[in-house]
């Protein structure tokens, strides 16, 4: 990665708040540290110097996870035997074929190797050749402000109590001085570094469970599907997930000697009676269903796309769902195919051209949008909405 490309993948809101998070709580601990347990005994040597630590392996593991990145399929990728191309779901925006694991994301614009999640605090996936890093990178910041909520806490004690250890005559309690703008400083890092602790703590543990599953969240899901997912008569055998090797070989997929984790990205260790394909057939089935399930709807309002419309209703701006994919402006009149339902919206694809007919690629146009702005397409021609019927054009 070129200096210029780095540049462009720190400088974006999620990488500097995480940065500015860190010096922030970094420069209030040393600054109140240094008074109350100085660098000149050895207590504070050792202190100083393994908090320090901490600040130096977060920042490692976080530039190693944003700089490294999760890996992406080379474009128009597919496999060596054509015939293969069969079990694989093809990707119209990278014009090739998603390898085993890997799934687009439509932030990177790139299909990512064994993807789990795209991480705004790193602005990239977190995926195969970042997993290590990126829990490394959790695990150690909560270690940090952990450190720092231990070295605060009694500093803003002393600090407050200041005037009863002067008058007093108190000697043997080290004088910590701090003006207002000080004061607000270190009480904003101690709410920084707790928060930290326990939100970025809940992730890592997520991540590790990740890591001993071998399975990312997006493969859970597809997983947990597939429990429920009705078989076919020629499907005599439940699912079986092809990625559990076991706690200890799952782990050392991610750490081992060698610093980087094993598979291409491309191939992966698969337990017995499966191979690299099992999981993607999986998804294939799923996708089928899903189109099957799809439903048609008719436009009957307008909708800008906006993210809270409040014109469709409180209820319907104050519950959208809770995701960050898209909305989709529609007119009345439009058609959608509509694959998910909550109480207030619905998401589909656009339905385009005068045939109605879905679209494929970077053209695709699909999310959600108010469920009252579309009423569904009956077989016999009447449409629903909310209960209440009418016919159609």
């Amino acid at each position: 990665m070129s200096v210029l490309a780095k540049l462009k993948q720190i400088i974006h809101w999620g990488p500097l708040i995480a940065l500015t998070i860190i010096f922030t709580i970094t420069s209030s601990t040393v600054h109140i540290t240094l008074q109350w347990w100085p660098v000149s005994t050895l207590g504070g040597k050792i202190n100083m110097a393994v908090f320090l630590t901490w600040n130096i392996i977060t920042l490692y593991n976080f530039f190693r996870a944003a700089f490294v990145g999760p890996g992406f399929v080379p474009y128009g990728w597919k496999p060596e035997n054509v015939e293969d191309t069969k079990y694989l779901q093809y990707c119209h925006f990278c014009e090739g074929y998603k390898a085993p694991r890997s799934h687009h994301c439509r932030k990177c614009n790139r299909c990512v190797m064994k993807m789990d999640h795209h991480c705004p605090w790193i602005n990239t996936c977190c995926g195969h050749f970042n997993h290590g890093n990126f829990a490394n990178f959790l695990f150690f910041a909560c270690c940090g402000c952990f450190h720092s909520s231990c070295s605060l806490i009694p500093g803003i004690i002393r600090a407050v109590n200041m005037p009863y250890y002067v008058h007093r005559g108190v000697l043997d309690v080290p004088i910590v001085y701090l003006g207002i703008k000080g004061f607000i400083h270190c009480v904003f890092s101690i709410g920084l570094s707790i928060g930290v602790i326990v939100a970025v703590g809940a992730l890592w543990y997520f991540q590790i469970k990740s890591i001993l599953r071998n399975e990312t969240g997006i493969e859970q899901w597809i997983r947990d599907k597939a429990y429920y997912r009705p078989r076919e008569e020629d499907e005599t055998e439940e699912f079986i997930y092809p990625y559990d090797l076991g706690r200890w070989r799952n782990f050392t997929q991610v750490y081992n000697l060698s610093g980087n984790p094993v598979s291409d990205g491309i191939t992966w260790d698969v337990i017995e009676d499966c191979d690299q394909y099992t999981f993607t057939i999986e998804q294939l089935k799923q996708k089928a269903d899903k189109i099957d399930r799809a439903v048609e709807y008719k436009t009957v309002e307008d909708y800008s796309g906006s993210v809270c419309p409040i014109s469709k209703g409180l209820r319907v701006c104050c519950r959208p769902p809770c995701t960050d994919e898209k909305r989709i402006a529609i007119k009345k009149g439009d058609m959608v195919l509509v694959t998910r339902w909550k109480k207030y919206w619905l998401y589909g694809d656009k339905l385009e051209g005068p045939n109605k007919t879905l679209v494929r690629g970077r053209d695709r146009k699909r999310g959600w949008f108010p469920r009252r702005c579309a009423v569904e397409i009956v077989d016999n021609g009447v449409c629903q909405h909310q209960g209440d019927t009418k016919k159609t054009d």
